[in-house]
């Protein structure tokens, strides 16, 4: 007689303890699914605003229009739209309050790198808890199996003879567990590592645009200092 090894069987067939382990797998599979498909969809859209707001920018010193088009987007300012955003406002801001042109450089900096790291942290949401998932479901579900053939060759004690057709399925039922963590562990950790390469090369190409963005407010500011109108002066800057 063949014993029924659908994963159905098996899992019904298991002990509670193996199945309470196929299930926690399950929900952390799930969860991970859907932060993958979450998360590369983000970073996938902030690419993408960044290589438009990118070509705008590249030999077009003209901020004001700059961020009157920001100021007209539908969607949230986010990326490096939102660090561009709030670093000319602080740089407008020290400007009006007559701040020395260093003070005004290095608030403007200060804000700049605030930026950055809010959106480093955006970008990295949740990536942790796939690096969590790769590191210990593998564990988890090696522990359902350790239980699981653990409580196979309890049953065995039982019986004078033990025979493999009265062994296979216990096995069978215990390296589910194993199944499912190395189905929830394998693609977590290829999808936290190909995450966390496209968050480096955003954070790359941020940090180079804020600073070119800091270079032409430095040039635009030094290079109005001399300018007898403060109003004059901001917009020679803004332009």
């Amino acid at each position: 007689m063949k014993a029924d090894l659908s994963l159905v069987t098996l899992f019904t067939d298991a002990s509670l303890l193996v199945q309470f382990v196929m299930v926690i797998l399950l929900i952390i599979s799930i969860l991970s699914w859907t932060i993958i498909f979450q998360r590369g969809s983000a970073l996938l859209k902030a690419r993408k605003w960044l290589n438009d707001f990118e070509e705008r920018f590249q030999g077009n010193y003209d901020l004001n229009q700059l961020y009157n088009y920001l100021a007209s987007k539908r969607h949230a300012v986010t990326g490096i739209e939102q660090i561009f955003k709030s670093g000319l406002r602080e740089f407008l801001k020290l400007y009006n309050q007559d701040a020395l042109p260093q003070a005004i450089m290095d608030g403007t900096d200060r804000v700049l790198r605030v930026e950055l790291s809010k959106e480093e942290q955006q970008l990295e949401a949740h990536l942790s808890f796939l690096s969590s998932v790769g590191s210990i479901s593998v564990y988890v579900g090696l522990f359902g199996t350790v239980w699981g053939v653990m409580t196979a060759f309890r049953a065995l004690g039982n019986v004078q003879q033990a025979t493999l057709a009265m062994v296979a399925p216990g096995i069978s039922e215990a390296l589910v567990a194993t199944a499912l963590g190395l189905f929830a562990a394998i693609p977590a950790v290829y999808a936290y590592n190909r995450l966390s390469f496209r968050v480096q090369d955003l954070m790359r190409r941020y940090d180079n645009l804020a600073d070119e963005f800091s270079n032409v407010l430095h040039r635009k500011l030094y290079a109005t200092d001399s300018s007898d109108s403060k109003a004059e002066t901001e917009t020679a800057i803004l332009r």
